[in-house]
């Protein structure tokens, strides 16, 4: 889609690109606005793909997940009409299946964001940085 690659790995830290909710099959877990037509739990679904999409491109660049020593930062952002206030609760699907995934050591430090739009009309995007081994 753009000129960028999925992940990059400077030290022990990989840094993952955003993610978008696309479900294994290529398809928008939530497509459009929060706040407009998306509900947070279908919000808060599309989140958690983002995180599986995430989980998926470290494990392309590690190899395992047992190579992740921590979860450092999740950046969310947050398809939303004007006056929707909640991306957080909607976040809050990536960040559960982060501690689901790898305990205290998926605890991590966030950012969410509501924007005007995103790639394909996404209702949510998460981008990552972990600490490897």
């Amino acid at each position: 889609m753009a000129n960028y690659v999925p992940f990059v790995r400077t030290g022990n830290l990989l840094f993952v690109s955003g993610q978008v909710c696309f479900d294994p099959a290529g398809k928008l877990i939530a497509k459009g606005k929060l706040g407009a037509g998306v509900s947070i739990e279908d919000g808060a679904a599309a989140a958690r793909g983002c995180a599986v999409n995430l989980l998926a491109q470290v494990k392309a660049a590690l190899g395992d997940l047992d190579k992740v020593a921590r979860v450092v930062r999740l950046g969310g952002f947050i398809n939303s009409a004007p006056d929707f206030l909640d991306g957080p609760k909607v976040l809050n699907g990536a960040s559960d299946l982060m501690v689901a995934a790898f305990g205290d050591k998926g605890r991590h430090a966030r950012t969410t964001v509501g924007v005007a739009s995103l790639p394909a009309d996404a209702a949510v995007e998460v981008e990552g940085v972990f600490e490897v081994a």
